[in-house]
């Protein structure tokens, strides 16, 4: 790649120099390399005069700078693994591939600098300390903490025995998902005769079809995108289709299939779990579970299992009853073997059975325009800020729309992109990605925190607005509870303002939090109309959508359980000696609280991109977890108000606003009054029966 280091050359570094947001226009594959590299220098040479100057013992000659150059390093790389995610291109996966080795080598570089971790360690010891912020005294402690997990302490072989492990691990968590983009953009089926896809929507034929068009294809085309998998699963009633859809889908990237062995994550799951066990052992853990829990609430795996274990003794009533219903149902069409393909289109015909409703009544009223509006306006009466769209800023799709985030007085909280609908060449999923942390300047101005926030929704067909099912809205909710978190903080330090540095766990609090208003009529007024004839959502419709908010859901917490002591237990109970056992861990997880067997060729951990590619490891209990705390939270408006003013602003200042300068449980109990309850999570899933005999 050409070598182009200077600001007006690169739009990565001439952002960091203006102070602007990059010009995605001007931005192209081979600026990534060299402003990491140019940048990685620059940090180098901050801890170099921080560890060679005898007289840098304080916060602003020890700390600051390099927490700086981090952060300028942060922010560069940070559209860059955007682009990767979102506009897949072999330019943008080579980009990408150069730059992340050199930020991992640097970042083992620091964490292992014995010079720098005591000269931190005499700061924390100095009379000085007592004198910082709260603020500036949390930021050392966590640096201590992290220099210890990153091996600074560890004798020189294994030193550098675990920096090699760390380089291997980023190597192998690329691999993963970019095998997983591939597996799952090769597989299509080209449909030509209608009747194939008898009880399709017509929203779902509108999709297939304009996929079709996209590959200049008559007919229809089912891929393994999220919006037309579903649909199929859902609605199809041939059940040849399902099966053989499902088969694709269930067993991407692996060694059975229909791409059998073609991108297969096999190998890269067993290598990454023992290195991760081998790392946590070279730092004194007995396995990765346990070194994991150094940055999360929870305080054991054996409480954590045990959490798990509760909620499942508590769906396993209602989950059996559930899949009776699913078994009767099919028995009325011949089927006697329900199996995998046959829960969502089953499910499906139950709710409509009993409520006389299904997700596509909906879609109507919840053209995406309107709720993006809608969920602003929600936004605006709890925290009393204002959003509105920036039409001057460069985008990388025209998909992608620029929002900033507004106090009353006008003041500029935050911005984000907003990328929501699925296309070839973008990682499946939901999520939100921090791209620039909030930071108050030495001369005293902020950098206000930027956010990139992601869905892979329908997009719009013939001619219509894209619009959403109800489990839409609520992933779209969902990430923007995310976004509130990290551009809503009020602290002035990067490592610990919005979600950064706050336990794991919890980090989910925001987001599950703000689901919540899509349930509620008060709230959904304020966006559910018709997108033809503007009529309101009917009254009749929201009490149906009511009556079936909680429609299999002890099916749904047993099938979050199963992931979640599948994690568990595959990095607690990890054995050299025997090797990963993927896949027996799974079965034998699935025995023990699993209704259903999952047929042999299932491959569900060779797309958990969560454990194998994201920050989930031994961690995807957190979803659950965290629930606990955000249905207790919200039952806080449920004993006031909807949209009460006093308990919308207590949640903004003593949750959203605080990030990680305090522990996640001390800033729940300044909100809730109390350690949280289990009972309104509970209650919001239905499931307050007598647990299972």
């Amino acid at each position: 790649m050409s070598a182009v280091t200077e600001p007006a050359d690169n739009p990565l570094l001439e952002m960091l120099e203006t102070g602007e947001l990059p010009d995605f226009e001007r931005l192209a594959p081979e600026h990534a390399e060299p402003a990491v590299d140019a940048l990685i220098a620059e940090a180098q040479a901050a801890v170099e005069r921080c560890t060679t100057d005898a007289t840098a013992t304080s916060w602003a000659e020890l700390i600051a700078p390099v927490e700086d150059a981090e952060d300028r390093l942060e922010r560069a790389f940070s559209p860059v693994a955007h682009m990767h995610a979102v506009m897949d291109s072999p330019k943008w996966r080579e980009a990408y591939q150069a730059c992340i080795p050199k930020l991992t080598a640097f970042s083992s570089e620091v964490g292992q600098n014995t010079a720098l971790y005591e000269a931190v360690k005499a700061l924390r010891d100095a009379p000085e300390f007592e004198t910082l912020d709260a603020t500036r005294q949390r930021v050392i402690t966590d640096r201590l903490r992290d220099f210890e997990l990153a091996g600074v302490a560890l004798p020189d072989e294994a030193k550098a025995r675990y920096k090699e492990i760390a380089q291997r691990l980023s190597e192998l968590s690329t691999a993963f998902q970019q095998n997983l983009l591939d597996a799952t953009q090769i597989w299509q089926k080209h449909i030509t005769d209608h009747a194939a896809l008898e009880g399709l929507p017509q929203s779902a034929f509108d999709l297939l079809a304009q996929n079709a068009a996209n590959k200049d294809m008559d007919g229809w085309l089912i891929t393994l995108d999220a919006p037309s998998f579903i649909a199929v699963l859902t609605y199809a009633e041939d059940r040849a289709l399902r099966t053989e859809v499902y088969e694709a889908f269930s067993t991407r990237a692996s060694d059975v299939g229909p791409h059998a062995g073609e991108y297969d994550n096999s190998a890269i799951m067993d290598e990454i779990l023992a290195l991760r066990h081998e790392a946590a052992n070279l730092l004194g853990f007995d396995n990765y579970a346990e070194r994991s829990l150094a940055r999360k609430m929870a305080e054991s795996p054996a409480q954590i299992e045990a959490f798990l274990l509760d909620l499942a003794e508590r769906s396993f009533a209602p989950a059996r009853e559930e899949l009776d219903a699913l078994t009767a149902l099919a028995a009325e069409d011949g089927i006697d073997d329900l199996a995998a393909w046959d829960i969502s289109y089953y499910a499906e015909k139950l709710k409509e059975a009993r409520y006389d409703f299904s997700d596509e009544d909906l879609r109507p009223y919840f053209p995406a325009p309107a709720v993006i509006d809608g969920l602003f306006k929600v936004t605006q009466r709890l925290y009393d800020v204002n959003i509105h769209a920036r039409e001057d800023v460069p985008v990388y799709h025209p998909d992608v729309t620029v929002y900033e985030i507004t106090d009353a007085d006008g003041s500029s909280r935050g911005v984000f992109y907003l990328d929501p609908y699925a296309r070839e060449g973008k990682r499946g999923g939901a999520w939100m990605h921090p791209f620039q942390n909030r930071r108050v300047m030495d001369d005293g101005g902020v950098q206000k925190p930027l956010a990139f926030l992601t869905c892979n929704f329908s997009p719009p067909v013939g001619g219509k607005p894209a619009l959403l099912t109800h489990g839409e809205v609520t992933t779209l909710f969902h990430e923007f509870g995310h976004g509130l978190h990290h551009m809503l903080t009020r602290v002035e330090r990067p490592s610990l303002a919005g979600i950064s540095g706050v336990e794991w766990d919890a980090v989910e609090l925001p987001s599950q939090f703000m689901e919540n208003w899509c349930w509620y009529r008060e709230s959904l007024d304020l966006f559910a109309a018709h997108y033809e004839t503007r009529e309101t959502l009917p009254q009749s419709l929201f009490d149906k959508l009511s009556a079936a908010r909680n429609h299999m859901a002890g099916w749904q917490m047993l099938r979050q359980v199963e992931i979640s002591l599948f994690d568990l237990r595959l990095h607690r109970d990890f054995d050299p000696e025997r090797g990963a056992a993927v896949m027996d861990t799974l079965n034998q997880v699935r025995a023990e609280v699993s209704l259903l067997p999952a047929p042999a060729f299932n491959r569900f951990p060779h797309a958990f991109m969560h454990i194998f590619a994201g920050g989930y490891a031994a961690g995807y209990y957190s979803y659950k977890w965290a629930e606990v705390l955000s249905a207790d939270a919200f039952s806080a408006f449920e004993e006031t108000d909807l949209f009460d003013v006093e308990t919308g602003r207590r949640f903004l200042t003593e949750v959203l606003e605080r990030g990680a300068t305090r522990d996640a449980m001390d800033s729940f109990v300044a909100f809730r009054g109390r350690e949280p309850s289990i009972d309104a999570l509970l209650r919001h899933s239905g499931l307050t029966g007598p647990k299972a005999a």
